[in-house]
C-alpha cells in the first residue's frame, strides 16, 4: 500500500482520552514586524492545533457480574470525548507529548489538557 496524504494517519490508533493534534502554523513575525527565531512560540505554555485523530474516550468500569458468553469487544464501554476530529484545540503545553510521525510534528494531548475548542459546525 502506497503512503499518501489521505491514508498516512489511518494506521494510527489513539487510545483512551487522548487526541492527536497537528500544531497550527504560527506567524514568524510579530504584529510590529519583528521576526521571531524558531522555537519561540513552541516554548509558550499554551499551544493550539487541529485535532486529526481522537481516542474512544474514558473507559467505564463494567459490573463484575458481566456475562462470560458476550464477545470481548462488547464488554468495554467508553464515555465519549467532547473534542472531535477537525476541532481547533487550545491546550496546555506541559500536558502534551510531542511526536514526529512521517516527518511531521504532532502532539498527543489528554482531554484534561484541552482548555477550549473551536468547532466549525459545517464539518
Amino acid at each position: 500500500m502506497e503512503l499518501t496524504a489521505d491514508n498516512k494517519l489511518k494506521k494510527l490508533i489513539v487510545v483512551g482520552d487522548r487526541l492527536l493534534i497537528k500544531p497550527k502554523k504560527e506567524a514568524e513575525k510579530t504584529d510590529s514586524g519583528l521576526f521571531l527565531p524558531p522555537g519561540v512560540k513552541e516554548k509558550e505554555r499554551i499551544q493550539s492545533g487541529y485535532i486529526v485523530k481522537a481516542g474512544p474516550g474514558l473507559p467505564i468500569p463494567m459490573p463484575v457480574e458481566e456475562e462470560d458468553w458476550k464477545p470481548e469487544e462488547s464488554k468495554v464501554k467508553y464515555l465519549p470525548l467532547q473534542a472531535k476530529e477537525g476541532d481547533l484545540a487550545i491546550f496546555l503545553q506541559n500536558g502534551a507529548f510531542e511526536v514526529i510521525y512521517q516527518k511531521e510534528k504532532y502532539f498527543i494531548v489528554p482531554q484534561a489538557s484541552i482548555l477550549m475548542l473551536e468547532r466549525e459546525e459545517d464539518l
